[in-house]
């Protein structure tokens, strides 16, 4: 499948991982690239731009495909050394980077002039549009459904994606609610160029997180997450366990008076807990409402194999069939 997506980064679906903090290390973003789609690493979970480097080089070993880096841009004020690792990422001879939290524009005359394809995630089209603005190649479009920070405007994908391909001239990837042949298609249908899909690949094989991780995803329905830091205008939306039943108690207490330290316990180190020592109740960590659509812990490979058959399928009998006046069926689908 051709899109303006996979002609921009040289890839064979119009698949992104997107970068997860503590998941993205080079095991999944290697397995990622090599099944053909876009493999990310996460920047920061990796402490210094000299690890950051040795991350990059490990993936390369295990894939001669394009990977790109995340680099989340955090306040000022906590702000990690992001020239050193836009230095790490370009001498690893990285072409592609997708950012994220605040705005990148400071960096883009660094990422361009080291040659790298920039996708800024957006949770509006407005912010869509700064990227755009600032000479960002792409945009991943992230709705209300996604896993993590999905801004404070609450705008569902079935609205927002159309809105983007009204406005937007540069590619772009819907994220939020991703996990199947049936999501590629009716993002491609709004007008997206593919998909970026972050929870539905910590449930693989290849995921190097802890089985209680994978477990809880496959367990779990898309009734089981909780949005919280709404008070902070940081809205988070992760899964639902004891720490986060806790979190949102001391919300609840403490109303519009809340404070970050008021929930540190709760959101402060909890993601090597979590994905490393499989501590499920440790605190509040981000998984998307799509978690209701997965139900199987298949390789990558598989997975991806998977959404662009059952694309194929969809495209090529259910809804040609409908122009036909063929009152077509739904194809039989694969575990999700």
């Amino acid at each position: 499948m051709k899109t303006a997506i996979t002609e921009l980064f040289g890839i064979q679906h119009p698949i992104i991982q997107g970068g997860m903090h503590y998941v993205g290390f080079a095991e999944l973003a290697a397995a990622v690239s090599n099944a053909g789609g876009l493999g990310i690493i996460t920047g920061l979970t990796q402490k210094t731009p000299e690890l950051l480097a040795k991350e990059i080089a490990r993936c390369r070993d295990m894939t001669d495909k394009p990977f790109g880096v995340n680099l989340t841009f955090l306040p000022s004020f906590t702000a990690p050394p992001y020239p050193e690792y836009i230095a790490a990422t370009r001498e690893g001879g990285v072409k592609i980077v997708e950012t994220a939290g605040r705005s990148p524009e400071q960096y883009m005359p660094a990422l361009k002039a080291a040659g790298i394809k920039v996708i800024h995630k957006c949770t509006s089209v407005r912010h869509s549009l700064k990227a755009e603005k600032i000479g960002c190649d792409a945009v991943s479009v992230d709705g209300f459904e996604c896993g993590g920070h999905p801004g404070e405007d609450d705008i569902p994908n079935m609205i927002l994606l159309p809105r983007a391909a009204d406005e937007l001239k540069i590619p772009f990837v819907a994220s939020g609610g991703m996990a199947d042949g049936r999501s590629l298609v009716a993002s491609l249908a709004m007008g997206a160029d593919g998909i970026n899909m972050g929870t539905r690949f910590v449930a693989t094989k290849e995921a190097p997180v802890h089985e209680n991780v994978k477990r809880a995803l496959v367990e779990a329905t898309e009734l089981d997450t909780r949005l919280v830091m709404r008070a902070l205008r940081n809205t988070e939306r992760v899964l639902k366990n004891k720490g986060v039943d806790r979190l949102v108690e001391i919300e609840r207490e403490k109303g519009k008076g809340l404070k970050i330290e008021d929930i540190l316990d709760q959101v402060a180190g909890v993601y090597p807990k979590v994905m490393v020592d499989g501590e499920m109740d440790a605190g509040a960590w981000s998984c998307g409402m799509v978690v209701g659509l997965i139900n199987d812990i298949p390789t990558v490979q598989e997975l991806i194999d998977r959404v662009m058959t059952e694309a194929e399928q969809i495209i090529r009998q259910r809804l040609s069939g409908f122009l036909d006046g063929v009152v077509a069926k739904v194809p039989a689908r694969a575990v999700a």
